[in-house]
């Protein structure tokens, strides 16, 4: 999780209110309850670690923001003001299927610091908050990315359009003009995130009135729009796929700039669709969070005092409480609202990208009144839980095993494609799915097969006393997706092929293989494939259908997983014999 590191000067200064000298006595224990965790405290800075859902928080200046409210009881305002700008901004048609998501702002007059140190502070401090945006909702700049750029040194109007691969310019910590190959081939940040542009024969750039570029998303930034100690007027942009991140992230941006006396301007786009709009919208969003839903969860009432308090400390607004005119006549889902029922309109920050369900608000409510004060009422929800219809099927085949004389086991679905292919003769099923950074080499696949986890565990137990039986219920990764098998083996002295024979029947029949109409039958392994010995194997088929193989295990193979003990094993497709099996509860 992402730290953010301040000093108690920049803190004092950014809460801009000057009856807050410091953070109230419990503050550490109070940050705990906003997604925050102090780790260090000493003289002179402040450490707090910063829980994924809360990217509001990720700066020192809108830690500041929000602490105002949340510790210090002041008013919020979750309005970012924005005032009309006229600076504009057209995006090229081709950037619909390339990097179709993108915002602009303008912020100017910002109080960076009256001293040298003081500015490169906010200078790292933006930087190390534009990382952190790119991590925590940009998902390592996939979703969305940042750049911020000093104005001083831009021609507006911008422009956002697509470059062929052998386009040049100088891009940030460089000396020399690169192209767009080479920027992602040779650069430290080209190197990092070219990934997100493979396969693309176009690219994008922003450039403005003097054909300059600003930036190339959403790799690096043009060397001529470097911020320095001398900025105090900025431009930023923001690029991506995902409009939600993207929007929260240019706000979070504003904010902090905001927070240090920077007027927010607006900025006239034009997007790939046509449609002209003035970037960014400061309004908070509204929701409506029911009346019911709040009480059955935290088991009480609420007054609308206690509720617009809270939602204060939390940077919303309570708008007002009222009665249900649109909508069901009966509430169909949990945080629906019927005809005839109070809900409360709220406002909350648009830079709140943790907000996505009323369930959300009902958090905010019962973290800004406090845990501590809610009472001592239980839920009064009771939402009975009922299994999965593929859970009986599954119950039935443990109470089956079980009854064979199973100990049932719980392996990892990674693997390893030495255990599972070359060790056990098997034929890859479709698609494998890799692991891109496996930790080790015994782990760089999603498993296709159980028979080989089972190998695994009977050779780790190996100089304990036989017999061992044991079995798995669990997933494999076919093509990409998951799939349910049940496997099993038992290394015993005297079963052989008869004994997996005699499990698979006593399996199938008991799951209702011998109604009428069903036939078990069996295809022997003439062909070396799988772990088999010759001639000891068999294809299970019920009604026709393979829904499993059984047999016994060469030596061979078992001297693979360092077993010297006679072995008979067997998997089955679980989903294939759901499908042709009829489930006595349904």
């Amino acid at each position: 999780m992402p730290t953010v590191t301040f000093s108690h000067e920049v803190i004092r200064r950014l809460q801009l209110n000057a009856d807050i000298t410091y953070f109230p006595k419990d503050w550490e224990d109070r940050l705990g309850l906003i997604g925050c965790s102090v780790e260090e405290c000493n003289d002179e800075t402040i450490e707090i670690e910063v829980f994924p859902d809360r990217p509001d928080l990720l700066s020192a200046e809108t830690m500041a923001y929000a602490t105002r409210t949340f510790l210090h009881n002041k008013t919020s305002n979750p309005t970012l003001k924005v005032n009309k700008g006229n600076i504009k901004m057209t995006v090229d048609q081709s950037l619909e299927n390339i990097r179709p998501i993108i915002y602009g702002a303008v912020v100017r007059g910002v109080n960076t610091g009256h001293t040298e140190e003081a500015r490169n502070e906010f200078i790292q401090g933006l930087m190390d908050h534009q990382e952190k945006l790119h991590f925590a909702l940009g998902r390592g700049r996939k979703r969305s990315s940042v750049g911020v750029h000093d104005l001083s040194n831009l021609k507006p109007p911008f422009k956002v359009v697509t470059v062929g691969s052998d386009y040049e310019f100088i891009p940030l910590a460089m000396e020399r003009k690169m192209s767009i190959s080479e920027i992602l081939s040779e650069h430290p940040k080209g190197i990092d995130y070219a990934h997100l542009l493979e396969g693309y024969e176009k690219f994008p750039v922003i450039l403005d009135s003097a054909g300059d570029v600003l930036s190339f998303p959403p790799i690096i930034n043009g060397a001529h729009t470097t911020v320095s100690e001398a900025t105090n007027d900025f431009f930023i942009d923001v690029t991506g796929w995902d409009a939600r991140a993207c929007e929260s992230s240019l706000l979070l941006v504003c904010l902090s700039l905001a927070v240090r006396e920077g007027n927010v301007e607006s900025i006239e786009l034009t997007g790939w669709d046509g449609n002209i709009s003035d970037c960014p919208n400061g309004k908070p969003k509204v929701h409506r969070l029911p009346k019911t839903l709040l009480e059955e969860v935290l088991g009480r009432e609420f007054s609308d005092r206690e509720i617009s308090d809270a939602l204060n400390r939390m940077g919303g607004k309570l708008i007002r409480r009222r009665v249900v005119t649109d909508g069901p006549l009966t509430r169909e889902k949990w945080a629906d609202s019927a005809v005839g029922e109070d809900e409360y309109l709220i406002e909350m920050p648009r830079w709140r990208a943790d907000i996505l369900h009323p369930v959300d608000l009902v958090e905010e409510v019962a973290t800004g009144i406090g845990f501590e004060d809610l009472g001592i009422s239980h839920t009064e929800q009771n939402i009975a839980g009922k299994p999965l219809p593929k859970m009986t099927l599954n119950r039935r085949i443990r109470h089956s095993m079980q009854g064979l004389g199973m100990q049932q086991i719980q392996s990892l679905t990674l693997s390893n494609e030495s255990d599972q292919f070359t060790k056990m003769r098997y034929e890859k099923v479709n698609e494998v799915t890799e692991l891109h950074n496996p930790i080790t080499t015994e782990h760089t696949i999603m498993r296709q097969f159980l028979i080989p986890s089972l190998l695994r565990l009977l050779a780790a137990n190996r100089h304990h006393e036989l017999p061992q039986r044991v079995y798995e219920l669990g997933t494999v990764v076919h093509d990409h997706h998951n799939k349910d098998r049940v496997a099993w083996a038992c290394a015993e002295v005297g079963t052989g092929f008869t004994g997996a024979k005699g499990i698979a029947q006593s399996l199938l029949r008991d799951l209702g293989a011998n109604s009428e109409g069903m036939e078990i039958s069996y295809e022997p392994i003439t062909n070396n494939s799988g772990p088999w010995l010759n001639g000891r194997g068999a294809t299970v088929l019920l009604s026709g259908k393979i829904v499993g193989t059984i047999g016994e295990i060469d030596p061979v193979t078992a001297d693979l997983f360092e077993l010297r003990v006679p072995i008979q094993a067997g998997e089955f497709d679980v989903e294939a014999i759901s499908s042709l099996i009829p489930d006595p509860v349904h």
